[in-house]
């Protein structure tokens, strides 16, 4: 699913409005510099509301292993269909202070949203 938001760099909206979320899996994530900064990993979806909440993006690590994962509000994101990435408000140095979950942090209880939502100083649940 792609944001409401989806433009192109030069403005132009996208062209598809929904996106399945394997597709979604490994799309890049660019700084707001234009920096890869990681990529998508995985999406949470608010159960009641049916929203996605966060995607959770993978950086670091060789081939997989030493991966870290941050949840990244969804709100947050901006497809750009020039870069076909997800580009975000915050530089690079801000991305990388955000709190790293590993995976039984990510998919056992949701304590980590409120250190998420402090982080990048958004209100919870950021959908």
């Amino acid at each position: 699913m792609q944001p409401h938001n989806a433009t192109s760099s030069s403005g132009k909206a996208a062209p598809h409005r929904l996106i399945s979320a394997e597709r979604v899996q490994g799309t890049p994530v660019f700084s707001r510099e234009g920096e890869k900064v990681g990529h998508i990993e995985d999406v949470m979806l608010d159960k009641q509301s049916g929203k996605v909440a966060y995607a959770i993006m993978a950086h670091g690590g060789v081939l997989g292993a030493g991966e870290r994962f941050q949840p990244l509000p969804w709100s947050m994101l901006h497809y750009d269909t020039e870069k076909q990435g997800y580009v975000t408000p915050f530089d690079k140095a801000h991305i990388e202070d955000a709190p790293n979950l590993d995976q039984t942090e990510i998919y056992g209880q949701d304590a980590w949203a409120e250190i998420v939502h402090s982080h990048y100083g958004t209100p919870a649940p950021f959908i």
